[in-house]
């Protein structure tokens, strides 16, 4: 325990102190202060294991922090126990930052964390939060520890980020000032968005929003259907589903939705059920439903539409003739009731079924089904010998009743009258719609002129057609519902089918008898209950009535039958005489009446058919006091709404017997006093309802605008008693309303003259009518407004999105008045509304411009897209409809562009489009460029009219500009390791032909080798077919066998500005893999070759492809394995996706080890050209390398140069000043040749180089030869071969690279001969754990001069270090064109410190075996070779053990492996102990870094000429320089008389010289008295003469003289020794001492030179700092002191 804590305040406190231990025995020393107090200091014997507890007691006297210690001492030690009492303070731990969940604005969410009581301290807690953040609790109490979970409610209003502090202040109740802590509230909000789905999109332009269609639904029946609200945003998001106010008819919403209020989370969707369920037939119903959403920018409507469809209900048959029946006998016929419709049709037979009529029916009512028939029987039982018509209406409810015409005819044995056919009803139906009063007897209408017989004998009017079927209905002018209610209410002649001001020829009065009550007498045993009926004769004629007579009815009628007067009423009695107590009877009552006349005697097709008039009669027998049935019924609809116009209208309704018992039901007879009541007209009024059995009941009114808007109650008595049905009927007038959007205004936006601008206006129906509209713009507003549509109909509540569209003709302000017409649908006369829509525009010109006149794509990849997008602004106040047009231009000269062959390489989206006003369009055009030139793009605009045709001149909108590009890529670096190590990166460059590789990857593909765009496998063969005619060689030079393999990395780096796919394809990746049964296993040679370069991976790329992005490079490594002797080739495609394709030639040399080989890169050479007559052509060089494991010793056939020299009259054309030498393995070997043409010619040489045991190779050397003086003034050494052909510079190290050179090679350029050139360059170490030791290899001359200098030749660099190099170049006295391979040898420390570890255990281990020997071995022999066997373990000495075997040296020519090939035992043996053997060490392979250096050297006269400017920069080092030169045919001149030899200084004594000087002129400068004395040199003249003169310009003529000089002419050896390597012509040269001191000033120059460039590396010398200001002393002061100083200058002399 290291410290015991006290936190409570002016108390005593008491804590144990506990100690476990395996100490023995412990001493304790108490706390020193009085605060703290404990035990009696004691010694405490604590056992491994047990515990002892000391209390320690703390009571402070004052509020503020104590602390003391307790000290444990042991034999093994002590240690201390602090004691700490703190001040306990108020502390609240609350996490830094609460993050809220992602919230909808105008919702919210929540969270919680918890606060905490750090403290001891009750601590009361207040939160100051802002909105829209809320905490709860905002504050409390907490108790020391207690934790409490605080809510944090985001309620945010705008789409934010929010990041609030919430202060939480706390300390004691009712301390204002207490501590604060703060908590960052984040949240984030966003706007909640909504979408509807699997919604009707077809026209919902055009509805204004998605629709739901229901389509038809059949009356009564219910249909649903489903859509989604899915919540695209990523908040969850709560909802209202409501039907939009004003919407809801009269009879409540047919349209249910089950979603009313709901929540969607992100991404999720929920599914909303709509059921529809429509009330009145023939009617569509329209409602909307708002979906609303807090916080959401829009609000969706969903339009909720269905058409309620009735039962469709037609009879197989309009008549049913029973022909001719006997009395009291009956016929059946059956007719056939089809439903067409998809809905239930319930239908019922006006007819009394129960034997009070001579007609029946069964079943008498019923339910059709959708699409199916009832077959009925209809039954004919006369009992009367007479003629019977009477026309049945069948209801069907809501739709109009059907008719059907029953016809019958009773014969007796004593009265037959005629037989009644269909034919009479048509004749007799055509006859009252020709007149209006009928005749009054039947010859009355065979004497009518208009009347004429068919071909089937029956009368028709004579405008009637003869093929006019019998039964063929007339012209109609009433509906069947009228015609119905005439006949039941005014006994209207059912034939008739005339409208209603024709008076009837037949009427009852009243035609419905109510028997409310019938009593029996306990004293008489029958009573009989009779009401009176009255019968009308309208006719002209006498009338026979025949009432039809039922057995066993209650009812009856008296008399049975009468005849009736023209014009005349007769009364008949109607009885009800009940045989059963406390029942319900019913029935309809049928009277027949026909014309009195004898019919015997008249021609039946002169028969006029019967009519037919009914009474309904109910009637009860129930005692007073007896309880009546009670009925259960049903009525739908409950309640009826009549169209809202004053027209005459009809509705049905369905009663229902749903009970047990008969019931009988009759109308209010009260209602008359009520004129609301009494305009409702219901048919039939009683009737009886057996059970389970229904009654079709037609209600008609017409409505008014007094009635009540609500409806008023109708009552049905039922069962005679107290008992009532509610109908609510809704009959009032309603005015049309319709709303205009906007009240009544319409504004358009300014619009351009000539074009037009188009608005959505709705138009709502807010009636409950269907409607039609029609719009009526004035004939000089239609050249201006338009509107669609135009017309059309809008049911209730619907609205309607109408298009209006304004074109403006000038510039000015319209105010258009279009007037809204609009009627019921069901009529038009006089019922015409009016609306006015006022309409404002105004007409504007406008332009549109592009944001840049001049858009720049930049470089696109030719025949690829390119997406561009030009912003075009419209700053004109209206928007503007235009037009584009794009002209195309070629910026390169070489290009000509035909836009009639040639395409646009720019296409625009959209050619036609509308900008807005005061914005900007985005106009997206697509470029693709077909060549590669510079693209030019003029966009002209041109505005639109309404009708969409050009208005303006084109105008130029902006210029764009592209470059079409292929994709390119040029090497930059090569780098070689391996076998070809050796190579510098002129050779390189040379062997993979990387000039013409760089050349064909920035030119243009051809048009095949885009045949395949991107590396695809096309042919079935290994040999694959080429696309490309560039093919290039890559050479890897010569190697002996089974070496490192020639291993080549090449910098590939993209130029342009598009990434650059590359593969390099090998002929199996071009090859289509076939299936095994297709290959036919027969391969050429060339296939069989191929096969075996890729299985044994002779050649390796890596990678094969890769993308380099722009300006990006990378690195590929290409590699040669020397697996096999011989010459290897492969060709691999090098495929630039989009662009070139070559066939590169891969090729290599294996040479045998102890073969001598020198590999030629090439067997023709070219010299640089010289001027003719030069009397000291340059030297050249031709290059040779040993590809081989073998020395290789040349010889350069001089007999050919020795011909060519006599066949130029003995004049050495080319001469080699080396022609035998030795080439070591892997070196390059320089052949010198001098090249003087004699003539202005191209020259060709072919020259056998010779190798000793080895082939020759006869190489072509050609040369120029070019007169001066026609080149005039122009430098013919301005093209100078000097320069490089590779990049001199490395810009990024290659992967492995140990070190690497800042430049890789120097041009010094044309120099004179005996100048001295310096240059500086930096070796950097790129290794950041390893030193490296880097070693210059110095060429020379093949006549050992060393013309290159490095300082310093040896380096070491540790990690990331960089070194200044100094290279010099001292040109010979001699015109030579240098091409110098300088190689660094750069070793790893590491490497070379486990070599010498290596080694050193080698000596070791060879020096033990040397010395050491046994006994035993009687023939051994003391090894003296290199190799050592294996080192011996360390350890303790072994008892026995034999001496590890003696290897002998290693043999430098290993076994070459074949394949197959069997070893012998002897053979394997020898194998197994050399592999036993420890061979030496050997040392690390050095990377080698090649610096190349280039110069051309001139002769003094031959630079002076050329180069005048540059003479005095070179500086010439005469003493540096030996005086030999090769000896020519040419006059040189000799040694100048009177001149001294020069004194060499040699270069160690001048190191010593150089330093001496330089350390004693810094002595001097530091002087103080040496400085003093400067001043006083300054005024003194000068007392010495100069001896340094400067060097006179060299004036050399051509014949050898030279001003004051004499000189003597050697003569040229008349045998011509050219080619001869000891041919010299040796010049003695003896200069002025006066340039011994020119090279040492500039010796000591250079070197402080080099010392600053050396600091500036270094970092201790900034070169680009600001230079300093001294600030001199005024003249006067500095007067004074220099007369001062030559005072005490001569003051001295004096005193000397």
């Amino acid at each position: 325990m290291e410290a015991l804590h006290f936190r409570e305040r002016y108390q005593s406190k008491q804590q144990q102190l506990v100690t476990m231990n395996d100490l023995l025995s412990v001493f304790f020393l108490p706390p020193v202060s009085k605060f703290f107090t404990t035990l009696i200091p004691q010694i405490i014997v604590v056992s491994p294991g047990t515990s002892f507890s000391i209390p320690v007691t703390f009571r402070p006297l004052q509020r503020c922090e104590y602390e003391d210690s307790i000290e444990f001492q042991s034999k093994d030690g002590s240690f201390q126990v602090c004691l700490h009492a703190v001040i306990p303070c108020h502390a609240l731990e609350v996490p830094d930052s609460v993050l809220l969940p992602l919230c909808a604005v105008q919702h919210s969410t929540h969270t919680t964390f918890l606060l905490k009581n750090a403290s001891k301290l009750q601590t009361c807690f207040h939160w100051e939060c802002a909105t829209p953040f809320q905490l709860s609790p905002e504050q409390g109490l907490l108790k020391p520890g207690q934790g409490c979970h605080v809510s944090v409610v985001f309620r945010p209003q705008e789409a934010l980020v929010y990041q609030q502090q919430a202060y939480c202040r706390f300390g004691e109740e009712g301390d204002k000032a207490g501590s604060c802590c703060t908590v960052l509230l984040q949240g984030l909000a966003k706007y909640p968005c909504l979408q509807l789905r699997n919604t009707s999109t077809e026209n919902q332009k055009e509805q204004g929003g998605p629709v739901l269609h229901f389509g038809s639904v059949a009356v009564g029946q219910s249909l649903q259907k489903y859509f989604d609200i899915f919540n695209p945003s990523p908040v969850t998001v709560s909802f209202s589903l409501s039907q939009l106010s004003g919407g809801v008819p009269l009879l409540g919403s047919e349209f249910n939705c089950d979603i009313t209020r709901a929540k969607v989370a992100p991404g999720e969707s929920l599914q909303a059920t709509v059921t529809y369920t429509p009330a009145v037939v023939d009617t569509v119903s329209v409602e909307y439903l708002s979906l609303k959403c807090r916080g959401a920018l829009n609000k969706t409507l969903l339009k909720l539409t269905g058409n309620c469809i009735g039962p469709k209900v037609s009879l197989s048959s309009s008549v049913v003739d029973f022909g001719c029946v006997e009395e009291r006998g009956a016929v059946v016929q059956t007719v056939d009731l089809v439903n067409s419709s998809p809905v239930e049709a319930i239908y019922q037979w006006d007819l009394d079924c129960s034997g009070h009529s001579v007609f029946s029916m069964q079943p008498a009512s019923g339910i059709v089904r959708p699409h199916s028939r009832v077959t009925m029987k209809a039954v004919y039982r006369p009992t009367q010998p007479i003629v019977h018509h009477r026309r049945v209406a069948c209801f069907i409810l809501h739709r109009d009743p059907e008719f059907l015409d029953l016809i019958g005819t009773c014969h007796s044995e004593l009265q037959k009258p005629a037989v009644l056919k269909p034919e009479h009803l048509v004749l007799y139906r055509l006859h009252w719609y020709s007149r209006e009063n009928p005749p009054d007897t039947l010859s009355a209408m065979q004497q009518d002129h208009n009347m004429q017989l068919d071909q089937q004998g029956v009368f028709c009017p004579l405008e009637e057609q003869p093929n006019q079927r019998p039964d063929s209905a007339a012209v109609t002018s009433s509906t069947p519902m009228e015609d119905y209610y005439q006949f039941c209410l005014g006994g209207m002649d059912p034939l008739s089918s005339s409208s209603s001001s024709l008076s009837p020829r037949l009427s009852v009065e009243p035609h419905e008898l109510l028997f409310n009550h019938k009593m029996l007498s306990f004293l008489s045993t029958s009573f009989t209950s009779s009401q009176a009926v009255s019968i009308t004769n309208h006719t002209r004629g006498t009338l026979s009535l025949v009432w039809t007579v039922a057995q066993e009815s209650p009812f009856s009628v008296s008399p049975s039958s009468c005849d009736l007067a023209p014009l005349k009423s007769t009364s008949f009695r109607v009885t009800y005489d009940p045989k059963q107590l406390n029942t319900l009877h019913g029935a309809q009552l049928e009277c027949f009446a026909y014309f009195k006349q004898d019919t015997r005697h008249v021609d039946e097709r002169l028969l006029c058919p019967p009519w037919c008039v009914t009474v309904r009669v109910i009637g009860h027998s129930f005692q007073p006091g007896k309880e009546h049935f009670i009925p259960h019924c049903s009525l739908k609809p409950h309640q009826v709404v009549f169209p809202g116009l004053s027209v005459l209208c009809y509705r049905t309704v369905l009663l229902n017997n749903v009970g047990d018992l008969p019931l009988t039901f009759c109308l209010d007879p009260h209602r008359n006093s009520n004129p609301t009541l009494a305009s409702v007209s219901v048919v039939p009024g009683c009737g009886l309802i057996q059970p389970g059995d229904h009654q079709i009941l037609t209600l008609r009114t017409t409505p008014t605008e007094d009635s009540p808007k609500q409806g008023f109650s109708f009552h049905l008595q039922l069962n005679a008693a107290k008992h009532t049905q509610e109908l609510t009927v809704v009959s009032v007038v309603e005015k049309l309303c319709v709303s205009l959007e906007g009240d009544g205004s319409l504004y358009f936006q300014p619009t351009a003259v000539g074009s037009q601008t188009q608005r959505t206006h709705r138009l709502k129906n807010l009636s409950r009518l269907p409607l039609r509209f029609h719009w009526i713009i004035p004939e000089s507003d239609q050249e201006l407004i338009s509107v669609e549509p135009a017309a059309g109909e809008l049911h209730p509540n619907e609205s309607s999105v109408q298009t209006w569209a304004f074109s403006p003709l000038a510039e000015r302000t319209y105010t258009l008045k279009p007037t809204l017409t609009f009627w019921p649908t069901q009529i038009r006369e006089c019922n015409e509304s009016y609306l006015t829509l006022t309409v404002v525009g105004m007409g504007s010109k406008g332009f549109i411009e592009a944001e840049r006149a001049v858009l720049d794509v930049g470089e696109t990849l030719v025949g690829s897209y390119r997406s561009v997008e030009v912003p075009l602004v419209n700053n004109s106040p209206c928007p503007v409809s235009f037009c584009l047009s794009v002209q195309q231009k070629l910026l390169d000269e070489e290009h000509i562009c035909d836009p009639n062959t040639e395409p646009s390489a720019l296409q625009l989206d959209c050619e036609r489009g509308i900008i807005a006003s005061r914005c900007t369009m985005m106009l997206r055009s697509t470029v693709k460029p077909h060549r590669r030139a510079q693209y030019l793009w003029s966009i002209s605009y041109q505005t639109l009219d309404s009708s969409g045709f050009v208005s303006s001149a084109p105008q130029v909108v902006c210029e764009v500009r592209a470059k079409g590009v292929f994709p390119t890529l040029q090497v930059t670096d090569a780098f070689s390791s391996g076998s070809v190590g050796g190579l510098n990166k002129v050779h390189l460059w040379k062997h993979f032909s990387l000039d013409s590789l760089n050349a064909h990857l920035l030119s243009n593909p051809s048009s095949t080798e885009l045949t395949y765009r991107t590396p695809t496998r096309h042919s079935v063969r290994s040999c694959s077919s080429i696309f490309t005619k560039v093919m290039l060689d890559f050479n890897f030079s010569a190697a002996p066998l089974n070496p490192h393999p020639s291993t080549i990395v090449l910098m590939f780096h993209n130029p342009g500005s598009i990434p650059v796919d590359w593969t390099f394809l090998f002929p199996e990746d071009q090859q289509i893999e076939l299936e095994y049964w297709a290959e036919t296993g027969e391969f050429s040679s060339t296939e069989l070759y191929q096969m075996k370069v890729q299985d044994n991976q002779l050649f390796n790329v890596s990678p094969r492809s890769g993308t380099l992005l722009p300006g990006q490079q990378r690195a590929v490594h290409f590699s040669y394995s020397h697996n096999f002797v011989g010459t290897d080739q492969f060709p691999i495609v090098f495929k630039l996706s989009y662009g070139r394709e070559i066939l590169l030639n891969f090729q290599g040399v294996t040479v045998e080890r102890d073969r001598p080989y020198l590999h030629f890169t090439s067997n023709r050479h070219v010299f640089t050209s010289v001027t003719i007559g030069d009397f000291t052509p340059p030297s050249q060089v031709y290059e040779v390398y040993n590809g081989g494991a073998v020395p290789v010793h040349y010889e350069v056939d001089t007999a050919v140069l020795s011909q060519l020299q006599v066949d130029n009259f003995n004049h050495p054309v080319l001469c080699c000043l080396n022609p035998v030498g030795l080439v070591l393995p892997g070196k390059t070997a320089m052949l010198e040749f001098i090249f003087s043409p004699l003539e202005a010619k191209m020259y060709y040489m072919d020259i056998p180089i010779h190798i000793q045991d080895g082939d020759s190779t006869l190489v072509r050397f050609e040369g120029c030869g070019f007169d001066s003086q026609k080149l005039g003034s122009s430098n013919p050494f301005k093209c100078s071969d000097a320069k490089p052909p590779a990049p001199c510079v490395q810009r990024v190290p290659f992967l492995g690279q140990v070190a690497f050179l800042s430049e890789d090679s120097i041009s010094l350029g044309d120099v004179p001969v005996c100048s001295r050139s310096s240059r500086i360059f930096f070796i950097t170490n790129m290794s950041r754990r390893d030193t490296v030791h880097c070693t210059w290899e110095l060429v020379q001359q093949s006549n050992q001069q060393q013309v290159v200098q490095i300082h310093p030749e040896q380096s070491s660099l540790c990690p990331g270090e960089s070194v200044l190099c100094v290279l010099t170049f001292t040109s010979t006295d001699y015109p030579t064109i240098y091409r110098l391979d300088l190689i660094c040898q750069v070793t790893q420390e590491t490497a070379l410190a486990r070599y010498h570890d290596a080694l050193q255990r080698w000596e070791q281990e060879r020096k033990r075996q040397h010395d050491e020997f046994t006994i035993m071995d009687k023939d051994h022999t003391e090894s003296q070779g290199d190799s050592v066997a294996a080192p011996v373990r360390k350890g303790p000495p072994l008892s026995k053990y034999k001496t590890l075997p003696p290897i002998c040296a290693s043999s430098s020519c290993e076994t070459l492996g074949t394949i197959c090939t069997k070893l012998t035992k002897a053979e394997r043996r020898a194998q197994r102990d050399t592999a036993k053997v420890w061979r030496r060490p050997e040392p690390p392979q050095p990377a080698l870094l090649h610096l190349e250096v280039t110069a051309r050297s001139h002769g003094p006269l031959e630079f002076l000429t050329h180069f005048p400017d540059q003479f005095n920069k070179h500086y010439r080092c005469f003493q540096s320089v030996k005086p030999q030169r090769p000896e020519t045919s040419l006059s040189s001149p000799p040694l100048p008389a009177g001149l001294l030899p020069q004194t060499h200084i040699h270069h160690p004594e001048r190191d010593i010289f150089i330093h001496i000087i330089d350390s004693l002129l810094r002595d001097i400068l530091d002087d103080e008295a040496f400085a003093q004395s400067l001043i006083t040199l300054a005024s003194r003249p000068v007392t010495y003469k100069r001896y340094l003169h400067p060097t006179p310009q060299p004036q050399v003529l051509l014949n050898g003289t030279k001003p004051g000089l004499k000189e003597q002419h050697s003569t040229v050896d008349s045998e011509g020794t050219a080619g001869c390597p000891g041919n010299r012509l040796h010049t003695r040269t003896t200069p002025s001492t006066e340039h011994a001191h020119a090279d040492m000033s500039e010796d000591i120059l250079l070197n402080t030179l080099q010392n600053l460039m050396m600091e500036a590396v270094r970092g201790e010398l900034v070169l680009t700092v600001h230079p300093r200001t001294i600030i001199l002393p005024p003249v006067s002061a500095r007067t004074r002191r220099m007369s001062r100083a030559i005072e005490e200058e001569k003051n001295t002399e004096i005193k000397k």
